[in-house]
C-alpha cells in the first residue's frame, strides 16, 4: 500500500526514540516528538514547542501517532551483505565449509535464477521477509543472470525498500553450469546498470559486485573498477573469509602482495568499496583498507555457521575502519539483523574469553551501532540516513514489547533502557509492527485493536 497521499506526506511521532549518533552508539530520547514532512525529519525534539511545530509544519492532528506503552522507535536496521538469491537454502546445508558449500549447495542454487517464474517468487519472498524483520536498507547480492536482477530491484521498489542491488560477475573458476562468457560478464554488467539507472528508481542503487577475486580474471576485475568509475557506483565483493579461500586466491594472483591487493591493483579498493567478512587480514591489509577509506561488512552469523571464523571486531572499530553487520544469507542461516547483533556480540565475548580480560568485548550498544548509522556510514549513505537527525529521510521501526505473543516480559522494575536491551537480545520481527522507509509505511502488521492511538 502506498501512503503517499497529501495528507500523509505529514506525519508526527510522540514518545519514545532509540537512535545512534556519531559520538554515541545508543542514544535514548523520551517523551520526544518527531516530524516528517516529504519522507524527511523536519524536527526532533522534546514535547513542549509540539503545537507550534504542528502548525509550522501543516501536520494535521490526526496524523500524529501517540506511542502506547511498550512501544518506540528504532531506525530502520542496515543489512550490509546479504544474498537475495540464496533465500530458498536459508537454514539448511550447513555441514559444509566455504569453497565446498559453494560447488555443493549454492552454485547450483543460483544456476535456477535463469528461471524468472522462480527468481520472481524467490525473490518476493526474500524481500518481504527482510522487510518484515526491519531491515529497510539491504546491500543485495544477485546472480549471474542479468534480467533476474532486474526483477529483483522492479520487487525492491514496488515494496518501497532501500537498496543497493549488484548484477554478480563470474566469468573464470567458476562451474561450468554457472558462469559467464569472457566479455559478456562486463556487457551484461553495463545493460544492467544502464536499465537501473533509466528506471529513476528511487531508493536503489546499482553496485558492482565480482563475487570475488578469485571468480574474475584480471581483465574483468579492472574493467569493472572502470565501470564503477563511469557511473559513479560502489563496489562489493568477498574478502579473506576463509582459509582456504585466502591460499586460493594467493595461487591465483602469484603477483600480489595479498587478498586485498587483488582488488588494490585493480582499482576496486575505494571509499566506495564495502567487502565482506575481513576474517584473516593482515595488519599491512586492514591499513591498506583504513587508508583507502574502504568498508567491511562482519556476517558473524555465516562465519560461525559455515566455520570459516571469529572476527576481531573490536580490532576493525578500533582501528577506525566503518563497519556494518550481514546477515550473509544463506552462509548465514537468519534473514534478522536482530540475530546478527546478537552472534557479533556473542563472537566478540568469545574472543573475549580466549584473549583475557584486557580484551574489550563489543557490547549490545555497538552492536545496535553497527546495525544503524554503522552500517548507513558502510555504505556511504550516513547524510541520508541512520539516525534521527533533522534533515535525514524517515528510515524507521515502530516496536512494541507488549504485542501479543511477543517473546519477552517486561517487569514494573524494568528501566526504558532495560526494555531496549530486552528487545535487542530477546526480540524478533513480532516485535517490529510498523516498518517506514522514506516515510513511507512499507509493513505494517498492528492488529486494529492494538493499534497506535
Amino acid at each position: 500500500m502506498d501512503y503517499r497521499g497529501e495528507s500523509q506526506n505529514r506525519l508526527a511521532f510522540c514518545g519514545n526514540f532509540v537512535h545512534a549518533t556519531k559520538e554515541e552508539p545508543l542514544v535514548i530520547r523520551q517523551k520526544c516528538c518527531l516530524g516528517v514532512v516529504d519522507g524527511k525529519i523536519v524536527f526532533f525534539e522534546t514535547m513542549d514547542n509540539l503545537e507550534a511545530r504542528l502548525e509550522e509544519f501543516m501536520i494535521p492532528k490526526e496524523n500524529v501517532t501517540n506511542l502506547k506503552k511498550g512501544q518506540f522507535i528504532l531506525p530502520g536496521f542496515v543489512d550490509t551483505h546479504i544474498h537475495a538469491p540464496q533465500y530458498p537454502n536459508a537454514g539448511k546445508g550447513l555441514d559444509l565449509e566455504l569453497l565446498d558449500w559453494l560447488q555443493k549447495y549454492t552454485f547450483p542454487a543460483e544456476a535456477r535464477y535463469k528461471d524468472q517464474t522462480f527468481a520472481n517468487n524467490a525473490y518476493e519472498s526474500v524481500v518481504n521477509r527482510v522487510i518484515q524483520n526491519g531491515t529497510t536498507t539491504a546491500c543485495y547480492f544477485a546472480t549471474i543472470h542479468t534480467d533476474a536482477t532486474l526483477l529483483l530491484c522492479d520487487i525492491i521498489h514496488k515494496t518501497g525498500q532501500r537498496a543497493l542491488v549488484g548484477k554478480v560477475n563470474m566469468n573464470t573458476n567458476s562451474p561450468d553450469f554457472y558462469i559467464e562468457e569472457k566479455d559478456e560478464s562486463l556487457t551484461e554488467t553495463e545493460r544492467f546498470i544502464g536499465s537501473v539507472l533509466y528506471k529513476k528508481y528511487p531508493l536503489i542503487t546499482p553496485v558492482i559486485t565480482p563475487r570475488f577475486s578469485g571468480s574474475c580474471d584480471r581483465k574483468l576485475l579492472k574493467q569493472l573498477a572502470d565501470l564503477g568509475k563511469k557511473y559513479k557506483l560502489p563496489v562489493q565483493s568477498h574478502i579473506s573469509e576463509n582459509k582456504k579461500e585466502v591460499e586460493y586466491v594467493k595461487k591465483l594472483f602469484p603477483e600480489c602482495k595479498n587478498y586485498t591487493d587483488t582488488y588494490y591493483t585493480a582499482g576496486l579498493l575505494t571509499n566506495r568499496t564495502i567487502l565482506a567478512h575481513g576474517i584473516y587480514l593482515s595488519s599491512e591489509e586492514l591499513f591498506l583498507i583504513k587508508a583507502m577509506g574502504t568498508s567491511l561488512s562482519h556476517c558473524p552469523n555465516s562465519n560461525i555457521s559455515i566455520k570459516s571464523g571469529l572476527l576481531d571486531v573490536r580490532g576493525i572499530l578500533d582501528l577506525g575502519i566503518k563497519v556494518g553487520l550481514g546477515t550473509d544469507v544463506s552462509g548465514g542461516y537468519s534473514p534478522s539483523m536482530l540475530d546478527a547483533m546478537r552472534s557479533a556480540i556473542h563472537i566478540s565475548k568469545t574472543l573475549g574469553i580466549q584473549k583475557g580480560d584486557d580484551y574489550n568485548s563489543i557490547d549490545h550498544k555497538e552492536a545496535f551501532m553497527m546495525a544503524t548509522l554503522g552500517g548507513c556510514e558502510a555504505l556511504g549513505l550516513e547524510e541520508k540516513v541512520g539516525n534521527f537527525v533533522v534533515g535525514k529521510e524517515f528510515d524507521a521501526l515502530l516496536i512494541d514489547v507488549n504485542v501479543v505473543g511477543s517473546p519477552l516480559d517486561v517487569f514494573k522494575e524494568d528501566t526504558f533502557e532495560d526494555v531496549v536491551q530486552k528487545f535487542m537480545y530477546l526480540g524478533d520481527d513480532r516485535n517490529i509492527v510498523a516498518v517506514f522507509v522514506a516515510g513511507r509505511l512499507v509493513c505494517d502488521k498492528r492488529r486494529p485493536e492494538s493499534a497506535v492511538e
